[in-house]
């Protein structure tokens, strides 16, 4: 009965505005809202009947008065919840990107432009939802889940917003489709091997102040930390020199796709996806090498980090 009413309820649905993807930003206008009564409403409605059909029975004009002004306060109350969603606009839409199989969570920033606070306004996005008002300078943020499958662009389909302020009666809702996709990372190997060895010259030396071997002596900088002065060799010249020391480096480290040729397309992914996260972990530089297009890098940090997940999510289908 239940998968029949989502049936009925899905097919309704595609009747409703908007039928296509729609830039942002999106404003409600009157000719997209939706309003049917609530349970609770459908339930006033029939105590509000049985009250007028026993008042003209019995010919009780206060109570046939009583049970006129409760109908009104119903028609009313069918506005006043058109109007919490009239006007109101979704500005923006994002989400952090995650790894394919993680929730991700879209942030919704809304904003109206009458001044008119708006209560109870309630977010859904298939199963999911969450509810938010306006604050006095008339925007608000909705924050749902929406769980990922797989890797590359996913669109989030289709927003419903609804309210059933001001008393309950009615069910004011209306859709948004937004044309902006979002960003799914690959999933990355749970147990990766280590880093890819770069071979015998995976060391070399760089001049640093506080390495361990000395290197060779320079004229003091302001800053330079007073262990390193060397003092014989600058009270024999008659001025401050300071020790420069080497430090080994560690390599670039190269993370090419033409090196997993023995796993899957997918399992490449994944692969590259853990060593991409390993490497950044461990503040290595890295370079990422794939199929027909430039390497990336070498570099470290989150902007590297981002095109590297970035460029391997985008990969085509095997």
């Amino acid at each position: 009965m239940r998968d029949a009413l989502r049936g009925v309820r899905t097919r309704l649905e595609a009747f409703e505005r908007p039928r296509a993807p729609e830039p942002l930003p999106v404003r409600i206008g009157r000719r997209r809202i939706y309003v049917l009564p609530t349970r609770f409403g459908l339930f006033y409605a029939m105590l509000v009947a049985a009250m007028a059909l026993g008042a003209l029975n019995y010919n009780n004009n206060p109570a046939l008065m009583l049970a006129l002004l409760l109908g009104a306060t119903s028609l009313a109350s069918l506005i006043a919840a058109h109007l919490q969603l009239s006007g109101l606009q979704l500005d923006a839409m994002s989400a952090e990107p995650v790894a394919a199989g993680e929730v991700m969570w879209l942030r919704l920033s809304l904003s109206t432009r009458d001044g008119r606070r708006r209560r109870g306004l309630r977010g859904e996005l298939d199963d999911a939802h969450a509810w938010a008002g306006t604050a006095e300078d008339g925007t608000a943020e909705l924050v749902l889940p929406m769980p990922t499958r797989r890797r590359g662009w996913i669109h989030p389909g289709r927003l419903r917003l609804s309210t059933t302020q001001p008393l309950g009666l009615a069910r004011a809702w209306s859709r948004i489709w937004p044309r902006q996709p979002l960003l799914v990372y690959p999933r990355a190997e749970a147990n990766p091997p280590p880093l890819p060895d770069t071979g015998a010259d995976a060391q070399r030396s760089r001049v640093h102040p506080l390495g361990d071997e000395p290197h060779q002596l320079r004229a003091y900088r302001a800053g330079d930390a007073p262990r390193t002065i060397a003092w014989k060799h600058s009270a024999r010249r008659g001025s401050l020199v300071v020790r420069e020391y080497e430090r080994a480096q560690q390599q670039d480290v190269m993370l090419d796709w033409k090196d997993l040729r023995a796993l899957a397309y997918e399992a490449r992914i994944s692969r590259l996806a853990a060593w991409v996260e390993q490497a950044e972990r461990e503040g290595r530089r890295y370079r990422l090498g794939l199929p027909a297009q430039p390497a990336l890098g070498p570099g470290r940090g989150h902007e590297h980090h981002h095109a590297c997940l970035r460029a391997l999510a985008l990969l085509p289908d095997a």
